[in-house]
């Protein structure tokens, strides 16, 4: 597209889109492509492709190995292992973008939707020049690119100018790119290419935690009946847990004294593990849980002390939880909080975290205000099911347009 970009936020199945899949000649096919995604953003592709699949489109998912293994052992979905790591490495970044235009080419895919910037600039350079047999007719033509934006730009300076030219490259190859949260989608508005749209990526719904998980949970937490500070995050500089660890120091001398427990694996884990242990600092690191509804359960407040976030899904479920909340005030947080159902405080904060954190554990009127404000503004959260739909129209919608 050549115009100036529109930006929409699309959070339920939009009519136009799905009147256009009238146009599509046999069922759309998909291609998801994910970088080296094990977190929200994984869990999100595999939710998409059973989806699709479920709305009887084709679809066949590209990644690392690591990343597949979230899509599970449904044999109506295709996996094609392709190697699309974290940072630059020329000779491995061509060798995964040879073998993805052969996949591509040999699966013939209506529409490519591509998760994250890497991933999302590898499958542009991929199919430049590429046309296939349009599905159920004779004619050729390029597939339809849709990029999702997950993240915002990594530290560092050499990271920024990488970042940005992902960015270029999305934005000038794609038909629609879709951002995870608002300050994305400006940022992407800005290149007035690609049409932009936010799409906000639901937390899958989750049942309460049965009284066997519960024990569990609470042996592993060891608390005994003092207060609980609950993160939930990947071992990662993004999220801020060093900042957290920092903060845990200030509450020590309080009686009783609060557990700060940390659930999430990572490439920090050992590194945060001594902090912890130097600081010192009561704090447990349960590495990666499968448990999250019957840790929220046990927490009496929950903290996200991230240096960005688009759309948290461990934020969307502790307010569906009911539970009090500490963020910081980067990226979409804000915006999916809305007003009065949260204690924000800036972030790389630890003196203004643990403020926050002290004054709902010294006010339960207060944090029980604030749980009940959370819970009332999560029933308006899209589920994921609206989000499958929506990407199902947009689909369809796509490969009609190709048609």
């Amino acid at each position: 597209m050549t115009g100036p970009a529109a930006v929409t936020k699309s959070v339920t199945p939009p009519g136009d889109d799905a009147s256009a899949a009238s146009g599509a000649a046999g069922p759309v096919r998909v291609a998801l492509v994910l970088g080296l995604a094990t977190g929200g953003s994984a869990r999100h592709t595999a939710a998409l492709a059973a989806g699709c699949r479920a709305a009887g489109q084709a679809v066949c998912v590209l990644g690392p190995p690591e990343a597949l293994a979230f899509v599970g052992a449904d044999a109506a979905i295709e996996t094609f292992a392709v190697r699309i790591g974290e940072r630059p490495s020329p000779a491995s970044d061509l060798a995964a973008i040879a073998r993805l235009r052969g996949r591509l080419a040999s699966w013939c895919p209506d529409v490519v939707h591509a998760h994250g910037l890497r991933a999302g600039a590898f499958a542009a350079i991929a199919m430049t020049g590429l046309v296939i047999s349009s599905a159920g007719t004779s004619a050729r033509r390029p597939p339809a690119l849709v990029v999702t934006v997950h993240n915002a730009p990594p530290a560092g300076r050499a990271g920024h100018l990488v970042y940005a030219m992902l960015e270029r490259v999305c934005a000038r190859r794609a038909d629609l790119v879709l951002c995870a949260s608002d300050d994305l989608a400006a940022r992407m508005h800005g290149f007035r290419r690609a049409e932009v749209r936010q799409f906000d990526v639901p937390a899958p719904a989750a049942g309460p935690p049965s009284p066997a998980e519960l024990a569990s949970a609470r042996d592993d937490v060891g608390a005994a009946g003092r207060p609980v500070v609950l993160a939930v995050a990947r071992l990662a500089q993004q999220k801020g847990l060093d900042v957290l660890i920092e903060a845990a120091r200030r509450w020590q001398d309080r009686d009783p004294r609060p557990r700060t427990v940390i659930a999430g694996d990572g490439p920090l884990a050992a590194a945060l593990r001594a902090q912890a242990s130097q600081a010192p600092a009561d704090v447990v690191l349960l590495g990666a849980r499968q448990d999250v509804p019957a840790l929220l359960a046990l927490a009496d407040v929950v903290v996200l002390p991230s240096r960005w976030e688009a759309r948290a899904l461990i934020l969307q479920e502790a307010m569906r939880s009911g539970k009090p909340i500490v963020a910081t005030s980067v990226g979409g947080t804000p915006g999916l909080v809305g007003a009065d159902t949260a204690l924000l405080v800036p972030p790389d904060d630890p003196a203004g975290l643990a403020d926050a954190v002290t004054a709902l554990l010294d006010d339960p009127r207060l944090a029980a205000r604030l749980g009940r404000a959370a819970s009332a503004a999560s029933a308006a959260f899209p589920t994921e099911k609206d989000a499958i739909n929506n990407a199902v129209a947009i689909y369809a919608r796509l490969a009609a347009s190709r048609s």
